[in-house]
């Protein structure tokens, strides 16, 4: 039966799809050996603070804007603080259509629902800043040795017990 293929962990919906990105972006493809197992919470989530990292491209209005038609990428991220509302808030993204994130900037970068989590004592709190960057960035080693490094870094000195990370 066809379906018995789909139930095959490693069958793909695109057969090829992995090789085309390779051929077409050499070393971008995460291999097999590169995983790196899960962190377990070592507290219950209610009592755990979260940090999220987003490539949506969203900054603090009057930020310095991401460089959005480099033909590389741009390699910054950007502090967003995890009190802000989405009035005080803007994207700068031309990679993906942001019509729908510009009426409700929830459906790319969940800050107030994120903010309600907090609030309800579903999660333990937020860290002072999220972060975001664009994800159009064509050097994956610079992506890994730079942009990678620093967000890890500007993370950690967070000190979050968790961390969301959502690509646009």
């Amino acid at each position: 039966m066809e379906n018995s293929k789909n139930e095959n962990n490693s069958s793909q919906i695109r057969p090829g799809l992995w090789a085309t990105v390779n051929e077409r972006y050499p070393g971008s493809m995460i291999t097999k050996t590169d995983f790196v197992p899960l962190a377990r919470l070592k507290k219950p989530l209610s009592e755990s603070r979260l940090t999220f990292v987003s490539t949506a491209g969203v900054q603090p209005k009057n930020s310095l804007p991401f460089d959005t038609v480099h033909p590389v990428g741009d390699y910054t991220f950007r502090r967003v603080p995890s009190d802000s509302k989405p009035a005080d808030l803007e994207i700068h993204q031309l990679k993906y259509p942001t019509v729908g994130a510009k009426k409700d900037l929830n459906v790319i970068f969940p800050i107030e629902r994120l903010q309600e989590l907090a609030d309800e004592k579903i999660i333990g709190g937020l860290t002072t800043n999220f972060f975001s960057f664009i994800g159009y960035n064509m050097d994956a080693l610079k992506l890994e040795q730079a942009l990678a490094e620093d967000i890890a870094d500007a993370v950690e000195a967070e000190k979050p017990d968790a961390a969301l990370l959502a690509p646009a």
